[in-house]
């Protein structure tokens, strides 16, 4: 652990996937295949699904997911932000399709089991709030700032949220600093004055640092080869469990 700066903390900032929700394995390409099937009107169940809709279904499927992984590599590479209507739009999907709400709606039903808030984090924040602490989040993501507070609300967190941005609706994702500088003006806290939670080194330890921030990490998420990202990055503090985070923050300013 690093030795604490002096500045007194007055907000807390997490990262979403990951983070706030437990970490998840997930078949990135079966989001797509459920999307484009929906698209098509195919059920691979049905036995009058047609082996050319079928491979139509597919094609859609694996251009959709080239193109979101093209995405995040260009986040990754040169800090690029996207939304998902983006995303779609690379892969020529027609947004006044008559399905295309449809398939909508079934794509987040797929993500839906892994998109659940930790049951730590409502507890967790209300004792960051009792201290004076203000909440904020931050997340990478492609989906909008309403779905997201949508599943802040459906598991009862959402109002303990004082400011959150998503790297959909800014022009850039972590670890530029702009996104870091985003969410604190959102706070109205200067950087020196918050801390970031996250699971990713390079994202959320290295990106919050280079502003002045203080970052604690949470080691549990296990990154598939191609989103990782070296990094010569020490965090503040590790934590293996929301829980411990009150903890890190009170020694803080107790030291302050």
């Amino acid at each position: 652990m690093r030795s604490a700066r002096r500045a007194s903390v007055e907000a807390v900032i997490f990262d979403w996937g990951g983070t706030l929700t437990p970490w998840h394995e997930v078949d990135i390409g079966e989001q797509w295949r459920v999307f484009a099937r929906e698209i098509h009107g195919v059920a691979v169940d049905s036995p009058r699904v047609s082996e050319a809709d079928l491979e139509a279904a597919h094609r859609l499927a694996e251009r959709i997911l080239e193109a979101e992984t093209d995405t995040w590599r260009r986040g990754r590479q040169e800090h690029s932000s996207a939304h998902l209507d983006d995303v779609l739009a690379m892969a020529g999907v027609d947004p006044e399709h008559d399905r295309h709400l449809l398939a909508l709606a079934a794509y987040r039903r797929f993500w839906e089991p892994h998109t659940h808030t930790d049951p730590q984090v409502r507890p967790l924040w209300e004792s960051l709030r009792s201290a004076g602490l203000r909440i904020g989040v931050l997340s990478n993501t492609i989906w909008s700032s309403a779905y997201h507070r949508d599943l802040f609300r459906r598991d009862g967190v959402l109002d303990l949220i004082d400011a959150d941005v998503y790297s959909s609706e800014i022009h850039v994702v972590k670890p530029h600093p702009e996104a870091f500088h985003a969410v604190c003006a959102a706070l109205g806290v200067p950087p020196e004055r918050s801390v970031y939670v996250g699971d990713r080194l390079f994202e959320d330890v290295h990106g919050p640092q280079q502003i002045g921030m203080r970052a604690i990490w949470i080691p549990h998420t296990r990154l598939p080869a191609d989103q990782r990202v070296e990094v010569d990055a020490e965090p503040d503090a590790v934590v293996h469990e929301l829980s411990e985070i009150a903890g890190v923050i009170e020694r803080w300013r107790r030291s302050e």
